[in-house]
């Protein structure tokens, strides 16, 4: 079979390759012979992976936000379609920067066009940074929206608010973080400052830590990840999994050694790598494996 018939023509041109006359004849010759199957839209996955639609930052310089997640995603085999909430030329802890941001009702007139070319069925929805009250409102919709079209949507939310002590956005956006956000989305990844604003319970060890996913899980994601617990000078990670409200959720810890240097988009990167792995690893076991309630 020719190479041209297997592979669009854009991707043949990307690697060298160019069809001869010859091959030109022949592939006039065979669409005479069959009709092109009609386009078919974004509603099939692509993947058994899945399609997510990630609304976070975007950076021209530096790997923040959707520059550190969709790459990953897709190297996972997930369809990735991102959202920037945010272009900016670098991050923001440089001395300064320049850029857009996207307010609510630019967010949803995207919606509306994806909608509108039946373009809305997600099977994970991923949000990280989110600089105003009314941009995460409008999220609360889009959630909503979703929903409407698959039931089963998986909402994967990073509440990212601040670090060490230290708030990055509006104080408002707490408030409907823990009202709103929490108990509609599956999965949590706060760090210990988001943990402890969220669950109003100061974090200072391992117990406290797994108390914080307690009260998440019953506030409602069935997944709390707390990826960061500074203790004695580790790194703490805690992960909680509650199937359903009648059994107590399964808890597990990872002690990470801690690097005497700054990172930026790490956190970013480890909201989307767990959205793709607790995926993958389900569609990896064999079905005597699979619990029907995970």
């Amino acid at each position: 079979m020719l190479l041209h018939s297997l592979l669009p023509r854009r991707t043949l041109f990307s690697i060298g390759y160019f069809p001869t006359k010859t091959d030109t004849a022949r592939c006039r010759s065979s669409r005479k012979s069959e009709m092109a199957p009609p386009p078919i839209l974004s509603l099939a996955l692509p993947s058994e992976t899945g399609r997510v639609l990630s609304i976070q930052s975007h950076t021209v310089q530096g790997y923040v936000g959707n520059k550190s997640a969709v790459f990953p995603l897709q190297l996972l085999g997930y369809d990735v379609d991102p959202i920037n909430s945010v272009q900016f030329s670098n991050h923001t802890g440089y001395p300064t920067f320049k850029g857009q941001v996207l307010n609510g009702q630019q967010l949803w007139d995207l919606i509306e066009g994806l909608e509108a070319n039946d373009l809305l069925y997600y099977t994970h929805l991923l949000t990280g940074y989110i600089g105003s009250v009314s941009f995460l409102n409008t999220i609360m919709e889009v959630v909503d929206k979703l929903r409407s079209v698959n039931p089963d949507l998986t909402y994967v939310c990073d509440p990212v608010m601040g670090d060490e002590g230290k708030l990055y956005v509006p104080e408002d956006l707490v408030s409907v973080y823990r009202e709103k956000v929490v108990p509609v989305a599956s999965m949590l990844t706060p760090n210990q400052f988001e943990a402890e604003l969220l669950t109003k319970l100061r974090i200072g060890s391992e117990t406290d830590g797994r108390e914080a996913c307690n009260i998440l899980h019953a506030a409602g994601p069935s997944k709390v990840m707390i990826t960061s617990i500074n203790i004695d000078g580790n790194l703490l990670f805690i992960g909680s999994h509650q199937k359903d409200k009648e059994h107590p959720p399964e808890q597990f810890k990872i002690v990470i050694p801690k690097i005497p240097a700054y990172f930026t988009g790490t956190g970013d990167l480890m909201t989307a790598l767990l959205l793709g792995w607790s995926n993958v690893v389900l569609l990896l076991l064999p079905p005597s494996r699979l619990n029907p309630s995970m």
